[in-house]
């Protein structure tokens, strides 16, 4: 073949090759992959017996990206500083770099051991920069044993161009993923907003149970279904009723409140309907009634598991069609109120014992919100505290702190008495502080001056009562009380150990609490059996023999009785 035949036909490889690799490179995003197929066709068409691509990294140095013809152990040990051997100069000056014979130049380190002299021929070893307008990314690198007709010259041209379209791709990875980046961190900041955004004012609530009750809040706010706020006494269920209302299309309408426990039946009626003049002795003008008032906006009922059954059915009918007349009138009036009703009793267990009727049940019970008592939802106590004491402060022109000590009095407090009680709490201490530092002492429950302490051990089926049933109305679901700690210290002077000898007994117990299954007479199976049907936790098998925790202790330790624990 004559040499001006050849040419053309390496000029056609050539072309097909940038070809190839540039329709490769622009296929797909994953530059892992499409330099691995880059490099093989470098050496399918053109010959390389090796070829490599070496990127910088974020520490300055110089490593293997991929490479065609090394094993893996060569891999490993392919790094380079910038300006180290042929590979560094190339990256750091930016210029490629010819050497027809790796042999003959000491400049060639061979780092990997992979470019060492092949048998039977002279080894040219070629780099060439990848680079941008502006920046150097790495270096392609392409080995061949050099023949007759070859001219280097063309090869360099050849991983130019290549390495031109590498560089392209590099940097459209590199900005796809700084992009992608970028949406993932605005994603997360967005998220981070959108539960931040479940904020009511006057309320405060950091933690999940809350965080899903200011969700629903935000929720059903704009629509104008009845809710029926469920909670123990506390719990914040007016604030929840305000932030229901002043998140609606009505907020700029009245937002009217009633406490259905407060007034007796015939009071509520006019209080609620209003009364024409006349209707009734001392009704000496009209009136309109709270349903009137609240006309274009919201009525909150609280405690409305508390009116008498006669006035629930005077209330159907206005709950049903928001229609209603005054006491003493015949016209009918109709108003547009959304309704808001709360409630801290067991609407559930009235209706079974017929105390509460069923039909008015379902007029208020559409949207149902459940606020969790104080206790389970613990690490709210710090924020609400600080809210109390910053609130004090700037009332009473103080600079109280607090402690983490008193913290963790606070948050080792049962408080069934919920917010209302911990926010009178911190008033009352903070108070009676003297100085600027509220401490552990400071509280009266550390001194055994807490009026309240006593209701810290009540149980916690009936502390929930009226929440108890959520999930299944028909059937009760009781709480296990928190247990108490058993000590073998003596008792206190007031307190009477129990007595186990023989002439003393344990407390009979009702057999109707356990089943048939009566209770032994013998003192030591009698507290083997109370053990057992309370899963042995020591502080139901006390209250059901209706001794103390420490008198069970000592009857325990008596009979050496070991506790079994699951």
């Amino acid at each position: 073949m004559s040499s001006s035949a050849q040419v053309v036909s390496r000029d056609h490889v050539e072309l097909v090759t940038v070809y190839e690799i540039g329709k490769l490179l622009s296929s797909s995003l994953d530059i892992d992959r499409t330099f691995r197929v880059a490099l093989n066709v470098l050496s399918v068409h053109m010959g390389f017996n090796r070829t490599m691509i070496v990127l910088a990294q974020e520490d300055g140095l110089l490593r293997l990206h991929s490479a065609l013809g090394m094993t893996q152990e060569q891999i490993r040990r392919a790094q380079w500083a910038s300006g180290e051997g042929v590979t560094g100069r190339v990256y750091a000056r930016g210029v490629p770099i010819v050497v027809p014979d790796i042999s003959t130049e000491p400049a060639f380190l061979d780092r990997t051991g992979a470019f060492g002299g092949e048998s039977g021929g002279r080894n040219a070893f070629i780099a060439v920069p990848i680079k941008t307008h502006d920046e150097t990314l790495g270096v392609l690198v392409g080995q061949r044993v050099v023949g007759a007709n070859l001219r280097l010259n063309d090869d360099l041209r050849l991983l130019t161009m290549v390495a031109g379209l590498m560089a392209q791709a590099l940097v459209l990875n590199r900005n796809v993923t700084e992009e992608h980046a970028r949406l993932r961190d605005e994603t997360r900041r967005l998220q981070k907003e959108v539960r931040r955004r479940y904020t009511i004012d006057n309320v405060v609530g950091v933690s999940k149970p809350m965080q899903e009750v200011f969700a629903e809040v935000h929720m059903v706010a704009p629509s104008r279904s009845t809710v029926l706020i469920r909670g123990e006494s506390g719990t914040g269920k007016e604030a929840i009723a305000r932030a229901l209302h002043y998140l609606s299309p009505r907020k700029s309408a009245p937002f009217v409140t009633v406490n259905c426990a407060a007034l007796s039946e015939s009071l509520l009626e006019s209080e609620l309907f209003g009364h024409e003049k006349g209707a009734f002795t001392g009704a000496s003008s009209e009136r309109k009634g709270r349903f009137e008032m609240a006309n274009g906006g919201t009525l909150f009922l609280d405690e409305i598991g508390d009116i008498s059954p006669a006035f629930q059915a005077k209330l159907l009918r206005i709950l049903q069609e928001r229609e209603f007349e005054r006491v003493g009138g015949s016209r009918p009036i109709k108003v547009d109120v959304r309704l808001v009703c709360a409630t801290n009793r067991n609407l559930e267990g009235m209706i079974r014992r017929g105390e509460f009727r069923a039909d008015l049940y379902y007029r208020i019970n559409v949207v149902s919100i459940f606020l969790p008592p104080l206790r389970e939802r613990r690490e709210d106590i710090p924020p609400l505290v600080q809210h109390f004491i910053t609130r004090f402060n700037r009332e009473n022109r103080r600079e109280l702190k607090i402690s983490k000590e008193a913290i963790a009095v606070l948050m080792n407090c049962y408080w069934p008495g919920n917010v209302r009680e911990l926010e009178n709490c911190i008033e009352r201490t903070a108070t009676m502080t003297r100085g600027e530092l509220i401490d552990a002492p400071s509280f009266p429950c550390q001194n055994s001056r807490c009026l309240t302490q006593m209701l810290h051990h009540v149980d916690k089926e009936d502390a929930v009562a009226a929440v108890a049933e959520r999930a299944v109305p028909s059937i009760s679901v009781p709480i296990p009380p928190v247990p108490k700690r058993v000590s073998s210290e003596p008792p206190p002077e007031n307190e009477e150990p129990l007595q186990v000898g023989p002439t003393a007994h344990l407390p009979n117990v009702p057999e109707r609490q356990f089943g048939n299954e009566a209770p032994p007479q013998d003192q030591r199976e009698r507290l083997i059996w109370a053990l057992e049907q309370c899963g042995w936790v020591q502080a139901k098998a006390a209250r059901l023999l209706r001794v103390t925790p420490r008198q069970l202790a000592y009857a325990l330790q008596k009979y050496n009785i070991e506790v079994r624990k699951f």
